[in-house]
């Protein structure tokens, strides 16, 4: 069971860090710091809105270790790390309007760095029922980088 969530989380986390990449679906915030710098304040933010961390991804790592598996030698990022958490009180309003909302859970904020530039963001959410679910994650994208 333990393989199959990682799996499907490691899945999820790969298509956030495409869009991170490309921008199309993804919202930043500079970082003016170190990558552990800035995982060590979104953790803190999260965390400062009364939130519970499931799980976190080091896709950077994954991604740094696997690439010759998959004949890439394409180095990414120098770090990535994305926070999975949930709020059971967002989650049953945006779901109480759309239960295909569920799609969207859980949520997730990334810290990256690409040669040294680090960034704090989210995937863009849908308009509409998710705004409260992206409001909530703007909040801790801000306070994370100082905003």
């Amino acid at each position: 069971m333990m393989k199959i969530v990682s799996t499907l989380a490691a899945g999820l986390l790969l298509t956030g860090a495409a869009a991170a990449q490309d921008g199309a679906d993804a919202i930043t915030y500079p970082f003016d710091g170190t990558f552990e710098e800035a995982t060590f304040a979104v953790e803190s933010a999260i965390i400062n809105q009364g939130l519970v961390i499931d799980y976190v991804s080091h896709v950077g790592d994954m991604l740094n270790r696997t690439g010759k598996d998959v004949g890439s030698d394409k180095k990414i990022f120098d770090a990535a790390d994305v926070f999975l958490f949930c709020s059971a009180l967002l989650s049953r309003q945006v779901m109480e309007q759309d239960p295909m909302n569920v799609v969207h859970c859980p949520y997730g904020v990334f810290v990256i760095d690409q040669e040294g530039a680090v960034k704090v963001g989210f995937r863009d959410l849908p308009d509409g029922a998710m705004q409260p679910v992206e409001d909530i994650l703007h909040k801790i994208a801000k306070e994370a980088t100082g905003g």
